[in-house]
């Protein structure tokens, strides 16, 4: 079928026009269709924008991007007994095979084969009308926006952060990184039940933006060593829990050296380079280190979340732009100013 779409066409252009992808938007019995209203701008989209590839993923052909998304229920078919027209939703964009080995044993987010929207070569959500798994679509709590609706899916990925990190009452947490997915990290990290959460990164613009977050200390790594104010925060002790969420390999530099014995770290962001890791340390302070990629099984309990008004994410919203304006939206992303959080198209 033709869809009206914003397609990248290849390292540095982007475009919105008609493109033909496959499916139908006729939903079979098992899915629903869904009017888009609100999109985010990942910073996936960015990366497959500027360079056409994420590691091993490479945009070798027209691909329509788009993956954090909320709307409408537009139809449903025919087995479909949870949701109905009008309802508003957003929408998991990974679809699994519900028969792999991983899907069957809880961890979908690791099928092989999973399609997941705007990864190559699976076309994302940057278009008015989507068909979906109603397995995977989520009613909207009714005071959560479409705009706070678009936030979950990077929402998601800060909430299973959190759950991998067995987060303990009382505990103080690092984030490295202070970017969209570093925040919510820290936000997740507070609500599990996180005392403190510092924050460091070298853009002190992003850092301005949640340093009156009950909970966060923020740290400015151009004037402030992490190592120190970890210090002052735990007694010398050092923190129950870090999480790498910058993608930077100078953040393992003196990763152990903040983690408490015994203590957790969970990563998040993806170096390009390879990354040094003190492994006497780790073994010596008995550090468990665990990764995480996407998400799994919490895309509810993040909802929940969200409309319980525990973690605004209104201000974490710096602009909107008309679904005709997306490359508009795009080039803007992409200069990823330091007060930018997230962009988002509407329709």
């Amino acid at each position: 079928m033709k869809v009206r779409a914003v397609v990248l066409e290849g390292i540095g252009d982007i475009c919105l026009r008609d493109i033909e992808v496959p499916g139908t938007l006729e939903p079979a019995d098992n899915e629903v269709r869904i009017a888009i209203k609100t999109v985010g701008i990942c910073g996936s989209d960015v990366h497959y924008y500027k360079h056409g590839r994420i590691g091993d993923f490479v945009v070798n052909e027209p691909m329509v991007l788009g993956h954090e998304a909320a709307g409408v229920v537009t139809a449903v078919g025919a087995k479909v007994a949870q949701l109905k027209v009008g309802d508003r939703v957003c929408m998991e964009p990974g679809i699994p095979d519900f028969g792999s080995q991983e899907t069957l044993a809880g961890h979908y987010n690791l099928d092989p084969s999973v399609r997941f929207w705007a990864t190559p070569p699976i076309h994302g959500c940057l278009t008015p009308e989507v068909v979906h798994p109603a397995a995977l679509t989520y009613k909207l709590p009714d005071n959560v926006s479409f705009a706070e609706g678009a936030m979950v899916e990077p929402l998601a990925i800060g909430v299973y952060a959190a759950a991998k990190a067995k987060i303990e009452p009382g505990d103080v947490a690092v984030v490295a990184g202070a970017g969209t997915i570093g925040m919510m990290i820290a936000f997740s990290a507070l609500a599990a039940g996180c005392s403190e959460v510092i924050v460091s990164d070298m853009a002190k613009a992003k850092l301005d933006l949640i340093a009156d977050r009950p909970g966060i200390v923020t740290v400015d790594l151009n004037h402030q060593k992490l190592t120190d104010v970890v210090a002052a925060h735990t007694a010398g002790r050092g923190a129950d829990v870090f999480f790498e969420a910058s993608g930077s390999p100078h953040a393992f530099d003196n990763m152990m050296d903040v983690i408490r014995p015994a203590g957790r770290a969970v990563l998040v962001g993806m170096p390009q380079d390879r990354a040094p890791l003190d492994v006497v340390a780790l073994e010596v302070k008995e550090v468990t280190v665990t990764g995480i990629f996407r998400y799994a099984n919490v895309w509810d309990r993040t909802l929940a979340l969200l409309g319980s008004g525990k973690i605004d994410l209104k201000p974490m919203i710096s602009g909107s732009y008309p679904f005709d304006e997306s490359v508009a939206a795009f080039e803007r992303a992409a200069q990823q100013n330091p007060s930018d959080v997230k962009i988002q198209i509407t329709f």
